[in-house]
């Protein structure tokens, strides 16, 4: 009795600790909906992955280009259409999804089972998702964190990547914002290595957003703007600024130029051609003299003066 009884209280637990953990994937899973498209060279899948608060007030989409080979699909399945299933296996969990494709087009439906073993890998790199992130303020369930960590491939690796530059405490929105927009330990330590001393994260994702890199600051540093803040740079990429732009006014006298003065002129429009023929016109050699130029301002001026006398 005592054996059978044994065995019976050992398939008993085996079956509650099923049971509880089939019943905690099944509260943790989260659902929503997918449309995707071919890229534009078709060699890649673009799927965007949608889903509704539960009050159905809010909605978030994420949204980006897959390998077919990511998903489990083939560029035929996309162009010819039909009933297909795709799989996204990250990390933080798992993307299965549903649906038809029709002319290149596809929508459907999805289930994501969260990795919850996840969650104390990334929280012993010092990344707590359970928390969230107060700059973003996160309040979502840990769930759709997980989720949003699967669909941009946040992963352990990034983390110890991106620990590795030293670049001081990193976030979880830290995370995100790396996986979205590239950032990596290799650009950090070659953005810091410019000379820039108080550089922030979102110091780097604003230079990925604008294309800067070490080589455009050392452009920089050729045209004459070498002691330049990082905003500076920020508005001569914004703002187009060429060493060939900077040579053309200041062949026309325009020498003593900081980066805000450039960035009025291209603001303006106002080039080489411009300068001369104002200078002709008796218009003061400074920038703010050729912007009133530019606006008509000096020119009504003096058409008031001539009225009044």
């Amino acid at each position: 009795m005592t054996k059978k009884f044994s065995i019976l209280f050992a398939l008993t637990l085996a079956l509650v600790a099923a049971f509880a953990c089939s019943n905690v994937a099944a509260q943790n899973t989260i659902t929503g909906e997918w449309q995707g498209s071919l890229t534009k060279d078709g060699s890649k899948i673009n799927l965007n992955f949608e889903r509704r608060s539960e009050d159905g007030r809010h909605t978030s989409s994420h949204g980006q280009s897959f390998e077919f080979s990511e998903v489990g699909l083939t560029k035929e399945q996309v162009q010819n259409g039909g009933t297909i299933t795709f799989r996204l296996a990250r990390e933080a969990g798992t993307i299965d999804a549903e649906g038809t494709f029709q002319n290149g087009k596809g929508n459907g439906t999805f289930r994501f089972t969260p990795n919850m073993a996840f969650l104390s890998a990334m929280k012993s790199r010092g990344f707590d998702l359970e928390k969230g992130d107060a700059e973003w303020k996160d309040d979502r369930p840990v769930e759709e964190r997980l989720f949003t960590a699967a669909s941009l491939n946040v992963t352990t690796a990034l983390a110890d990547d991106l620990l590795s530059a030293n670049f001081g405490k990193l976030d979880v929105g830290d995370l995100f914002k790396a996986a979205i927009f590239k950032v990596d330990s290799n650009f950090m330590r070659e953005m810091k290595a410019t000379g820039f001393p108080n550089l922030t994260f979102n110091d780097l994702v604003k230079a990925r957003i604008f294309k800067i890199d070490a080589e455009f600051v050392r452009r920089a540093s050729e045209m004459g703007f070498k002691d330049q803040s990082f905003e500076g740079l920020v508005k001569m990429s914004i703002f187009k600024v060429t060493p060939e732009f900077l040579a053309e006014v200041r062949n026309e006298g325009l020498t003593d130029l900081k980066i805000e003065d450039v960035v009025k002129l291209k603001i303006f429009h106002i080039d080489g051609e411009f300068i001369r023929k104002a200078k002709a016109e008796g218009v003061p050699l400074n920038v703010e003299a050729l912007v009133k130029r530019k606006l008509g301002v000096d020119r009504m001026a003096r058409s008031s003066r001539t009225v009044i006398i």
